[in-house]
């Protein structure tokens, strides 16, 4: 008996976000094919010009900007950005530094420090 392995593929969508780009950002082909494993590991290890453009200047998804703001996703909504940014507008948020964007770095940080304590105490329970 032979064995058949089937090629695994995903949705652009799906890979898009394993790229950590924004999908409407890429090119046609991408948003309008499927993805195998084979082409999206190959993609990560040796990016085409678009995706090194993409990641460089964007537009960047939210997780991506929320993480360049250093503030959590749901603080981009409470802030009001709910587009995809570039890094240049991301740039002059850093710059701008809007009253809801210290805010949220401050509740991010928060929330990191409070991680980083239960994190603490439970490998100081588990000793």
């Amino acid at each position: 008996m032979t064995s058949h392995q089937s090629t695994q593929t995903m949705k652009p969508a799906t890979a898009a976000k394993k790229l950590g780009v924004y999908l409407e950002a890429t090119p046609a082909d991408f948003q309008e094919g499927v993805v195998s494993r084979a082409e999206l590991n190959e993609l990560q290890a040796n990016p085409p010009q678009w995706l090194q453009d993409l990641r460089r200047n964007g537009p960047h998804p939210r997780p991506v900007v929320a993480a360049k703001l250093g503030v959590s996703i749901a603080g981009l909504a409470r802030g009001g950005v709910t587009e995809a940014l570039t890094t240049e507008e991301i740039e002059t948020l850093k710059q701008e530094s809007p009253e809801w964007l210290v805010r949220e770095r401050a509740t991010q940080a928060e929330v990191r420090k409070e991680a980083a304590r239960i994190k603490k105490k439970h490998a100081e329970r588990n000793d």
